[in-house]
C-alpha cells in the first residue's frame, strides 16, 4: 500500500482493472441510492459491498415511508436489483484501500486482490456501534437492546423499558423513552449521578432510578427478561436502551488523507465522522461521503436521501469536467487531449448503447 497522500501511476484499463466513472464503497441505503441516481444519469457505476449491513439484526426498517417494516436484507436486495436494472454493477467484497492516480482519478483495491479505477468515489461505509461492555448486550443488540426510540419505540411500547446509563445523556434518554411506555427504569450503571433538577424531572414522569452497576442481562426463552446488578439484585426488563459510541468506518479513506474527527454533544464525545459539506463533498477533490460515515444519527431514509444528494453533486462535477475538456478540445482541435476525449466518448457511447 502507498504512503498517505502518495500518488501512484494509473495503469491501462483491463478486465481486472476496469475503469468506472464512479465507484461506490458500501452498499447500504446511502450507497445504493447514490448508485441508482448515477446509473439513471447514464454513468458507469460500481458498488462494492460485503453484504453485512449495520442494521442486519433488526427485524425491520422503520420510519421509511412506503417501506415501513421491511426487513433490512429485503430492502437491500430490492435496491441492488434496481441499480443493476439501470446498468449499474454490484460486486460482493470489501475495499481495502483507495489511492489517487497521477493521471487523475483513483485506484480502488479490493480484498480479492483485484483493483478497479474510478474517476470519482462515493464512500458510504457507515459506522460501528461500540456497545457498553455488559454481558448479553451485544448478543441482544438490535433485538431487545436498542438505541433509537424512533426506530424501535413502537415495537416495545408499553413494555418494561430499562435505560443503561453510561454518560451524561442518560436522563434525557429516559425522558425520551417515556413517550413509548409508562414503565421506564433508569439504571445509573456507570453514568454520573443526576442533578437535583434532573431527579425532579424523573420523579415527575414516574421514572424509577436504580443505583448500582449492571453486571449482566437475564434472558429466558431467547427473550430479554431482566437485568442483574452487582450484589445480585435483579430487575424485570423487556427492552433495554443504550447509547453506543458511533465510530465511523474510515479505513478506506486513510490513504487519501481523510481522517475522522470527533463528534461532541454537550461537551461529551459520542463518536467520530468524516467532515463534508451538505452535498457530501470532502476535503479531497473527487471524494464524496454519505450516510452514517458522515452523519452519525442519520436514519435509513435520511441516509438514502444523502446518497441521492451526493450522487447529484458527483454527476454535476463530472459534467463540469467534461465541459472543460470539450472547450479545450474545441480551442485546440489537433491536441492529444482531443484524441483522448474522442476515444472516451466513443467508448462511453458503446457502453450506454448509443
Amino acid at each position: 500500500m502507498t504512503r498517505q497522500n502518495e500518488q501512484i501511476p494509473a495503469a491501462a484499463s483491463t478486465d481486472e482493472e476496469r475503469r468506472y466513472e464512479v465507484v461506490v464503497v458500501g452498499g447500504g441505503a446511502a450507497g445504493l441510492s447514490g448508485a441508482l441516481t448515477l446509473a439513471r444519469a447514464r454513468r458507469s457505476v460500481l458498488v462494492v459491498d460485503a453484504g453485512q449491513p449495520r442494521n442486519a439484526p433488526a427485524a425491520g426498517v422503520h420510519t421509511y415511508l412506503a417501506r415501513e417494516g421491511t426487513p433490512p436484507a429485503e430492502l437491500l436486495a430490492a435496491g441492488r436489483a434496481e441499480v443493476t436494472g439501470y446498468g449499474g454493477a454490484i460486486r460482493t467484497g470489501t475495499v481495502v484501500a483507495a489511492e489517487r492516480c497521477t493521471s487523475g482519478g483513483f485506484r480502488v483495491v479490493l480484498d480479492s486482490g483485484g483493483t478497479v479505477l474510478a474517476e470519482r468515489l462515493l464512500v458510504t461505509t457507515g459506522l460501528v456501534d461500540e456497545l457498553p461492555d455488559v454481558p448479553g448486550v451485544a448478543e441482544r443488540w438490535g433485538r431487545e437492546v436498542l438505541h433509537c426510540p424512533y426506530c424501535h419505540g413502537w415495537e416495545v411500547r408499553d413494555q418494561a423499558i430499562g435505560i443503561l446509563a453510561t454518560g451524561p445523556f442518560a436522563v434525557h434518554q429516559a425522558l425520551l423513552w417515556r413517550q413509548w411506555s409508562k414503565d421506564v427504569t433508569l439504571f445509573l450503571h456507570t453514568a454520573p449521578e443526576p442533578g437535583e433538577e434532573e431527579y425532579e424531572q424523573l420523579a415527575a414522569r414516574d421514572i424509577a432510578v436504580v443505583d448500582g452497576e449492571v453486571t449482566r442481562l437475564e434472558v429466558t426463552g431467547d427473550r430479554l427478561t431482566g437485568v442483574r446488578l452487582a450484589g445480585g439484585r435483579e430487575f424485570p426488563c423487556q427492552a433495554l436502551a443504550v447509547v453506543p459510541r458511533f465510530t465511523a468506518r474510515t479505513a478506506v479513506l486513510t490513504g487519501l488523507g481523510l481522517a475522522a474527527v470527533e463528534q461532541e454533544m454537550g461537551g461529551h464525545v459520542i463518536g467520530s465522522y468524516i467532515a463534508a459539506d451538505p452535498t457530501g463533498a470532502t476535503a479531497v477533490p473527487g471524494v464524496w461521503v454519505a450516510g452514517n460515515v458522515t452523519s452519525l444519527i442519520e436514519q435509513v431514509v435520511g441516509a438514502a436521501g444523502a446518497g441521492v444528494r451526493a450522487a447529484a453533486a458527483i454527476n454535476a462535477d463530472l459534467i463540469a469536467e467534461e465541459a472543460r475538456r470539450a472547450v479545450a478540445a474545441r480551442r485546440s482541435p489537433f491536441s492529444p487531449q482531443l484524441e483522448r476525449d474522442v476515444c472516451e466518448r466513443v467508448l462511453g457511447d458503446r457502453r450506454h448503447g448509443l
